[in-house]
Parts: C-alpha cells; structure tokens; sequence
C-alpha cells in the first residue's frame, strides 16, 4: 500500500520546469513586482519514509509589473550525504532544506529544523549551506521571527542530543550576536515558536524523540501526552536569564498566528492539535486556539477562538511581536480570515476538488496592517493542475489567478518577496 504522503498532490513531480507562457484570470496590480516562492518536500528519488523528509524543491512565480513571466521549480541543491562525518560528528550541511524560505540581511534561506539553512538565489538557484561566518552550530528552525522594529532576527535550534535546545539572535545586518542553551528535561520536537517586543516564547510539548524509531526510516518523534506541555517565556532584555516555564493542557503546535505583550500579560494565538497520535497526520486536525500568560501571576488562560479545522495560520509580518488584529489560515478547501481579538471569522470556499496551500501576506502600502493581498497555490484535482492565486486580504476576493501548466504538489511554507529598493 501507497503511503499518504505518496499519493495523489503529495506525490513528488521528478522534472524541473520552466514556463513563460503563463495565462491569467483576473488583474493583477500593476505594481506587484517580486517573487512568490514556496518550499516542499519533494524526493528526487519518488519516495521517502515521511511527509516531512523529502528532499527540498523550490516553487516560483515572478510578477513584473503586474506581469506574470515565469514559472520554475528547482530542488534545493543540498548534501545528503548523512548526518554524520566518519569521525561520528554531526554533519549539519546534511540536509533537505524542505520547509520555509525567508530572507534576512540580503540573504535567501531555504530552512529545515534539522541542519544549517542553505542560501539560495532570487531564481531559486542554490549557493550552498549557511552557518553565520562559522558561529551558528546548531541546527536551525524552519519558523525565524525576524522583529520589523529591529531588525534582529531571532530562531532556535533543537537537537536529539544535549543541548537539546539553542536560542539564538542575529542583528539587522545578519550577524550572529547571541547563543545560549535553555535548559529542558528531554529533545522535543520544537517546530515554531514566537516573539514580542519584551519576550521570546518556547513551546515544550510532548512529541518526543525515540530512538527506536530511527532505524525505521521514518519520522524519530512519537506523541506521549504523559510528557505534559509548557509555554516558556524569556525576556528579550536579559536573554541569559532562566526561562519561566507554564504548564498547559497536552496538545502540540506545529504553527502560530502572532504574540503581542499586554501589560503583565503575554498573548499567544495559533493552531492547536489536540492529539498528534497519528504518525501520518492523515488524520490530526488543528483549531484556532488563544493562550494568556499572566507573567506576574504565574497563570494561564487557555481558550479556543474557532472551531473550524485548518492550519498554516499567517499574519501581516509587519506586525509581529507587536499585536496583529487579523490572521489568515486555510482548511481543506477553505480560506479563513479570522479576528484574532472576537473569534470571528470570515471563509471563501474554492469549492469541490480545490485544495489550498498556505496563504502568504503581501503589504499593497507601507503601513503595518493597512491593506493587502495573499497569495499561494491552489490544486485541482478535476485537471490535475495547479493555479497561483490571488486574493484581498479583507474581503477574501480572489482578485486574479495565475494558471500553471503544471502541479504544485502540495507543500509547506513560502512567502512574497519584493524587488528590493
């Protein structure tokens, strides 16, 4: 039998592709001019043991003044050679480079949690691993929070063995100015974290690693609620202080809306599974969930703001840390706006057999929060095609699609990249 992450849009296309001839539904603004670029797991061999572990290929349109002239994927052109030297060192230029792609500091990374981040091209040609001049030596999240007030670009690293966890802050120019390790009991899988103006916050939650699980191919973490779960909070102005640990109800996140300070208190909103016991994830689904923690009285408020199933939440990036008012996540064939302060939300249905991917925000003005678009891919299953679409981020309009000649076979995390000035 056919694994799940094998079959129908998760199987991987085997070819590179180039496409200038691309038609488009709709109008495109006359000033969208940048790249949409998406990254997932794609196996050059056809096959892999997880979802999570093929290697890396790269999705890209380009938008020239409202034009787009071209479409291109590439696999990230990364050592896959072990994750161990012959000496029984770790190898951390080993590695898919799967996940997420941002830039920082004029630099293009393609990410995965388990090894350095590979620098690549506006093209999506690949340079080669990055590890900071030499300073970084731990892996490096998929999920950076860059803060649009500083510059700095703060992430973390866990690992399997001690340390088990790695934080780590990078200033505007790209240089890495601090690494400490934070102590906890065991190696979790830490996929995404967050920040605010005053804090960095941690989840510790119970998808642990097991050894026995890695001769099997697959993915090394296994669900164990018995573990517990905590948020920890760092303050950003002593970051080598210790973190302040909260427990809350067993759950796992993979991804977060936003963090914002309130006073004494510290919000946390994102997509809460439940229960990850499903190896697969055919069957695990996430809602939309609010966290409250009161730093000065030890508490937390725990409450669900929705309870349609989606996931890959996004905001306007111009506000992280600083309180976003509205965020954007897709179902199986759903788009949600959701008001991340009432709960409400609104939903555009792409109808039977389209199936969305994650939603990136595109800032129309220069004004944190002010008006936007969102941009991703959308499968038809009917044709077996792929279109990048457009929408309004207020109203969920799709304002314009562009249709690929080719499928996008569905992935992780993207974003929009602007011409730089």
């Amino acid at each position: 039998m056919t694994a799940h992450h094998l079959t129908g849009n998760y199987a991987p296309v085997l070819h590179e592709t180039t496409e200038t001839a691309l038609a488009v539904t709709g109008a495109l603004p006359r000033d969208l001019t940048g790249t949409y670029i998406r990254n997932g797991p794609n196996p050059r061999s056809g096959t892999s043991g997880h979802w999570f572990l093929g290697d890396g290929m790269l999705h890209g349109v380009r938008f020239e003044e409202g034009r787009a002239t071209w479409y291109r994927n590439r696999w990230v052109d990364t050592d896959r050679s072990g994750i161990h030297r012959p000496d029984g060192t770790r190898n951390l230029r080993s590695a898919a480079a799967n996940t997420h792609v941002v830039r920082h500091a004029g630099r293009m990374l393609a990410l995965v949690e388990s090894s350095f981040p590979y620098e690549i091209t506006p093209d999506l040609g690949t340079i080669g691993p990055y590890d900071f001049a030499g300073r970084l030596g731990t892996p490096m999240t998929a999920h950076p929070k860059a803060d649009p007030v500083t510059g700095e670009l703060h992430f973390f690293g866990y690992s399997p063995l001690p340390p088990f966890l790695t934080y780590h802050r990078a200033d505007a120019a790209g240089n890495l100015v601090h690494s400490r390790e934070i102590e906890v009991p065991r190696s979790t899988m830490m996929h995404d974290f967050q920040l605010t103006e005053r804090h960095v916050l941690f989840f510790d939650l119970p998808v642990v690693f097991d050894m026995a699980l890695v001769d099997q191919g697959t993915m090394p973490y296994r669900w164990d609620p018995s573990c517990g779960a905590r948020i920890g909070v760092l303050r950003r102005d002593a970051p080598d202080t210790p973190v302040r640990w909260f427990e809350i109800d067993p759950c796992y996140v993979f991804h977060t809306f936003a963090a914002h300070d309130a006073g004494d208190t510290v919000v946390l909103t994102a997509m809460r599974f439940a229960d990850l016991s499903d190896q697969t994830g055919a069957t695990n689904t996430a809602v939309a969930w609010r966290w409250t923690v009161d730093v000065a009285a030890g508490t937390v408020r725990s409450e669900q703001l929705d309870d349609r199933e989606a996931e890959f939440p996004r905001i306007d990036d111009r506000l992280a840390g600083r309180g976003a008012r509205f965020g954007h996540a897709v179902g199986k064939d759903t788009l949600i706006r959701y008001d991340l302060e009432t709960g409400d939300a609104a939903v555009h249905a792409y109808g039977p057999g389209r199936r969305p991917d994650e939603m990136a925000f595109v800032p129309s003005t220069a004004d944190a929060g002010g008006p936007g678009l969102l941009m991703g891919y959308v499968y038809d299953a009917a044709n077996g095609t792929s279109d990048l679409v457009v929408h309004d981020a207020g109203t969920l309009e799709q304002v314009a699609a562009v249709h690929l000649p080719v499928r996008v076979p569905f992935g992780f995390h993207g974003d929009w990249f602007a011409d730089p000035a």
